[in-house]
């Protein structure tokens, strides 16, 4: 295990040399026409377009440790924030960041920094501004996004006779973090499938182009955070229907498979969370997109059914 980083103070500076040093670079963009810098970023919203805002928190302990690299914590942070921006079908304009942290270490705050970069660079979205702050180590990032007014994805249109679908495999990240957490110690898993699974849970892919697709064909959308069984209720709930799904039907990657064998790959898919893949209903013409998978349909009632029901609902914060 690394040392831990908030034991060490190597630097002592101010917050605007942080703010200088380490995430000024990353502001330019599309549309945006005041950066980091002033009192408040200036964005341009598209003619005939909605603004479309979520937050999302990472704290230490929470969501990373102490033995995470910084580079996975800034990017992933990015990508799991980014996510609901996808889930909405919206495309990025910018986003801010609170970053609390107890002491100032100008490696971690580097290696963090590039984390952020990888993640500005690849989903096309400039860090715009934000704040520091001495205190319990988390990042609090708002995305800002846009989409054609009227065109957003919502999680309370899914009709009787859609067609459920999800992108991807599932289970993956669960797993990945199942063995970062040493539950895999002295297993025979193959090194090539321990390294790809790890790394789709510290470098999830949040599925924008995909969102962007599905407006005007899309009747919901979720993006998976907190397991399958979880976001499905959430949406069978908001749009008053039941989800019913094939347990045969979730796409499993022949690494999670391989590793655990089908029955935990399958427990894992649908209660472990961190995936950031899409689910959303389409009307039951309506043809599918590659790389995605139809895992059932949605009927008259109410909640979630599968023919195979996890022992776990998918992860809650206060639980």
């Amino acid at each position: 295990m690394r040392k831990n980083w908030l034991s060490t103070n190597v630097a002592v500076v101010g917050e605007f040399d942080v703010i200088t040093r380490y995430f000024s670079s990353l502001g330019s963009g599309e549309f945006v026409d005041l950066s980091v810098g002033d009192d408040a970023a200036a964005l341009t919203v598209p003619p005939n377009s909605e603004l479309i805002v979520s937050t999302d928190s990472s704290v230490l302990d929470t969501h990373f440790t102490d033995d995470v690299f910084p580079e996975d914590v800034g990017y992933k942070a990015v990508a799991s924030a980014v996510s609901d921006l996808a889930a909405m079908g919206a495309e990025p304009l910018g986003m801010t960041l609170a970053l609390t942290m107890p002491s100032v270490d100008d490696l971690w705050l580097h290696g963090l920094s590039q984390g952020l970069a990888r993640g500005c660079h690849e989903y096309r979205l400039p860090l715009v501004g934000g704040d520091t702050t001495r205190g319990p180590l988390s990042l609090t990032l708002t995305v800002m996004g846009f989409c054609p007014r009227g065109e957003k994805l919502l999680r309370s249109e899914a009709r009787v006779g859609d067609k459920i679908c999800v992108s991807g495999c599932l289970g993956d990240a669960a797993f990945g973090l199942s063995v970062m957490q040493g539950n895999y110690r002295g297993s025979e898993v193959d090194v090539d499938d321990q390294e790809y699974l790890v790394g789709r849970f510290t470098h999830p892919k949040a599925r924008l182009d995909l969102g962007c697709r599905l407006r005007q064909h899309a009747t919901s959308c979720i993006d998976l955070s907190d397991g399958l069984l979880q976001d499905a209720a959430h949406v069978a709930n908001a749009s008053g229907v039941r989800f019913s799904i094939h347990s045969a039907a979730i796409p499993l990657s022949t690494a999670l498979v391989s590793a655990v064998g089908e029955a935990l790959a399958l427990e894992y898919a649908l209660s472990g969370g961190e995936d950031y893949e899409l689910l959303f209903t389409l009307p039951p013409d309506s043809d599918v997109p590659d790389e995605v998978s139809v895992i059932g349909a949605v009927e008259t009632g109410e909640g979630v059914y599968c023919d195979v029901m996890s022992r776990e609902q998918g992860y809650d914060h206060f639980h």
